[in-house]
């Protein structure tokens, strides 16, 4: 089954080549005039692009990654003892590098981190080993706007250089040189198939870090929307928590947290600090029609991080959902604070 969708995917991908490139080509010669004499945003032209790179990238990473996993004599004990390929994240660095550079040049995206992220002691490459490693972090980040989660995983590769494990959405395998690249890798999806519960994937996952591993969560489980903010805080009073459900309410511009995966995480990874992100500039963004007026994007996408080592995080889990919850609060505080100056 796996292999089948792999190729019905990769073939789809490669046939929508060269039907996306004779789009961009129309679109060009239809609004290109337009665009000329209005100065206009050329927004066709932009999405067309980049659409056509991303299919170009995706296909040709299919049959690098391919290639390469066709080269591995021990592929299959790799697997099964849960090791990392440092080729794949070599190889998923370079993907991440080369779509965050299209977005740069086709829809104006800046992103500006505080405090700088830590250049390791030792000058690692994405999936190499050292000395200077630090020890595994869980990484929590808000979730808002499209392409958030990529521009997290690519921040940690490219700038912090750890090895992301990472949690995402099932439906995410339909991309067939992901799909390829993550069973070479740590990872888990959303929701646990076959009836797994999900939080047991998690701290499965959590479990098997090591030194210059980070495990890469949303707690929101979603992307922030008004509607979902609301849901939130009544799934809050439904279970019997009208306190959270209170201090929810009191954070306008993050949706509460889930905390049970967080916290599976948390005891199967005692040792690991955690690191929580904030970032605002794409969480307008949540519609076609949104995205459509975005372009090109006029804000910066500001984003900001902070540490609490391991020591600092409380004991048991009625304290560290509190405690997960004032930090989210801290999120929302930052994000007010920011999200007109991004």
């Amino acid at each position: 089954m796996t292999t089948a969708r792999r190729l019905a995917a990769t073939a789809l991908f490669a046939a929508l080549i060269p039907v996306t490139a004779a789009l961009l080509v129309a679109a060009m010669v239809c609004t290109g005039p337009v665009s000329l004499v209005r100065r206009g945003h050329w927004r066709t032209a932009r999405i067309g692009a980049f659409a056509l790179l991303y299919l170009v990238a995706d296909v040709t990473g299919v049959l690098v990654a391919t290639a390469h996993r066709l080269r591995r004599q021990d592929r299959s004990a790799a697997r099964a003892d849960g090791c990392a390929d440092p080729a794949a994240y070599a190889q998923l660095d370079r993907l991440l590098r080369l779509l965050y550079r299209a977005a740069t040049r086709a829809f104006g995206l800046r992103l500006h981190i505080t405090p700088p992220l830590p250049v390791p002691a030792a000058a690692r490459t994405p999936g190499a080993t050292g000395s200077g490693a630090p020890g595994p972090v869980l990484v929590l980040a808000r979730h808002a706007g499209p392409g958030d989660s990529f521009l997290v995983v690519h921040s940690l590769l490219a700038g912090a250089g750890l090895r992301p494990h990472i949690v995402l959405k099932r439906m995410l395998r339909l991309d067939p040189c992901l799909d390829i690249l993550l069973s070479r890798m740590p990872h888990c999806f959303v929701p646990a198939a076959h009836g797994a519960r999900t939080e047991r994937e998690m701290a499965a996952l959590a479990a098997r870090m090591g030194p210059g591993d980070a495990l890469v969560l949303f707690p929101e489980g979603g992307n922030f929307t008004a509607r979902r903010h609301r849901g939130a805080i009544g799934a809050l009073r439904r279970t019997g928590r009208p306190e959270r459900a209170a201090r929810a309410a009191a954070m306008p511009h993050v949706l509460a947290p889930h905390t049970a995966g967080v916290l599976a995480v948390l005891r199967a990874a005692p040792t690991a600090d955690v690191v929580f992100v904030a970032h605002t500039g794409l969480d307008w963004i949540t519609s076609v029609r949104t995205g459509w007026a975005a372009l090109p994007l006029r804000r910066r996408v500001e984003a900001h991080w902070w540490q609490v080592p391991a020591a600092r995080i409380p004991a048991g889990d009625e304290a560290r959902g509190d405690w997960l919850f004032a930090q989210w609060a801290r999120v929302d505080a930052w994000i007010a604070e920011h999200a007109d100056a991004a």
